[in-house]
């Protein structure tokens, strides 16, 4: 058998499927759209549910629609009828998925949920179907054929369900105006929040931890300091306190190769002047670019007058595991 060819088929026959479900789309999304939107704008919410497959399909985009700032409850098909329905209020907009549309259990909850003053948006393969009737609106996922070679297990089906409430959720998340910081609040503990939340000043060391020394100083009195404040590099300031430049204990050991008394030497001689900079309030992750760009292991931090307020070390941006 060849598995490769076997792959790139199933795959083909999903495209292929996806392909056919672009062509469909029409009038019955953009009501989709307009009803999810007009629910939260009220202050209501959306609920997704479903059974086997098509339940977790339904369990995705409800989470999926909640990190992007539109709240959507998963519904349990199952505990519907004991309870769960409570958590349904008026104006809400119910999404059901079921590929057939004659799920036994969906069935069984038709009743109570149209004593619900609720939107029923219903996610099939079949228009014909009790569901499909039932609904105020419905989105045909119908497919050709499963990628199963038996054409049983769901495959296809389920593709188009997810791609489908995939676009729900963009075009929503558009509609809503939802920007990058607005994705970055609900993402806080992720690699994605970190990068668009976190500033160089939360990065950064703050000046009781920087070697700041003026110009009159030697370099052994700057190698006390970076010592004393355990620092990689120490910055150098002018009569005004202004940034004057940086030298670092690798243009120590570079100098130290032909000068022996390097020690003895003024800092002003030897530190690299207008050092690469970055405002304290920009986001961690332009620092890291600079470092990743000029390949630089200490960066000084300056305010919006250009004095030094800080020091970021290569390995303080490692420990924040910005990428």
């Amino acid at each position: 058998m060849d598995y490769l060819k076997k792959a790139r088929a199933v795959i083909d026959l999903e495209i292929s499927a996806l392909n056919d479900l672009k062509k469909r789309l029409g009038i019955s999304f953009s009501n989709t759209v307009k009803q999810m939107l007009q629910s939260l704008q009220k202050g209501n919410k959306i609920i997704a549910t479903g059974i086997g497959k098509s339940g977790h399909i339904a369990e995705k985009i409800a989470a999926t629609l909640t990190s992007t700032g539109a709240p959507c409850i998963y519904l349990n098909c199952v505990n519907a009828l004991h309870g769960d329905l409570g958590i349904l209020s008026e104006g809400d907009t119910l999404l059901i998925f079921s590929y057939s549309g004659e799920t036994q259990e969906v069935l069984q909850a038709l009743p109570a949920l149209a004593r619900h003053r609720i939107q029923m948006i219903a996610v099939t393969g079949n228009a014909k179907s009790t569901l499909a009737r039932s609904a105020h609106i419905h989105l045909d996922v119908k497919v050709k054929r499963e990628a199963c070679p038996l054409n049983l297990a769901p495959t296809s089906s389920t593709t188009a369900m997810l791609v489908l409430g995939d676009a729900l959720a963009m075009v929503l998340l558009e509609a809503r105006g939802f920007k990058k910081e607005d994705f970055a609040k609900f993402h806080p503990g992720g690699t994605i929040g970190k990068n668009l939340l976190l500033r160089v000043s939360d990065v950064m060391r703050p000046p009781d931890q920087m070697a700041l020394v003026p110009e009159t100083a030697t370099v052994m009195q700057a190698l006390a300091a970076t010592t004393k404040a355990r620092a990689g590099a120490a910055i150098v300031i002018d009569s005004r306190g202004k940034l004057a430049g940086i030298f670092t204990q690798g243009d120590f050991a570079r100098h130290y190769q032909t000068n022996a008394q390097i020690g003895r030497e003024k800092i002003k001689k030897v530190m690299t002047s207008n050092p690469l900079t970055v405002d304290k309030d920009k986001l961690a992750v332009e620092a890291l670019k600079i470092f990743e760009k000029h390949n630089i292991d200490d960066l000084v931090v300056i305010d919006h007058k250009s004095n030094p307020v800080g020091l970021v070390d290569a390995q303080d941006l490692a420990k924040h595991k910005l990428v």
